[in-house]
């Protein structure tokens, strides 16, 4: 009977391939975490692009509108001219062209606010800068988006 084939584990190895499957299985439940992280930072940051993206587009809406319009009329659509970005204490606009504008604001973005947003106008010179404000769930900041415009004069 040949015995060189099965030889005895030694005493001292005992146990020691259940040690390595744990801290296999210890490293591969970080990696596992790690990935999951990943996967949430990047729906947050695809979340925010979209709120930014929807935010050019509305920005832009706007100022086509103001475009569009009789150059005279362009102080007609100041909205909140005076404050710091997002927490405006001037006026609202009485201008019917605003006011749906800013109801598309409120249904496209979270906490968009229509006390938040901000439509500044130079008349002089047609500078007009937008200003849309929004504050992402679970978030303490308020986000937003500025974009300046000449429209008209200067």
């Amino acid at each position: 009977m040949d015995t060189s084939r099965h030889l005895p584990v030694p005493r001292r190895e005992a146990g020691a391939t259940l040690i390595e499957s744990l801290v296999a299985i210890l490293i591969f439940s970080f990696g596992l975490l790690g990935l999951i992280g990943l996967q949430a930072a990047s729906i947050k940051n695809t979340a925010e692009a979209k709120y930014r993206a929807d935010a050019a587009y509305l920005a832009n809406q706007i100022i086509g509108e103001m475009w569009a319009d009789n150059p005279a009329n362009l102080a007609s659509y100041a909205h909140n001219p005076v404050g710091a970005a997002c927490a405006p204490t001037a006026s609202a606009s009485g201008n019917t062209k605003v006011t749906t504008w800013l109801g598309n604001i409120n249904a496209s973005l979270p906490g968009a606010a229509s006390t938040k947003q901000q439509i500044t106008v130079n008349a002089g010179t047609g500078l007009v800068t937008v200003t849309i404000c929004w504050l992402p769930s679970q978030e303490a900041t308020s986000s937003n988006f500025v974009t300046v415009a000449q429209i008209a004069g200067g």
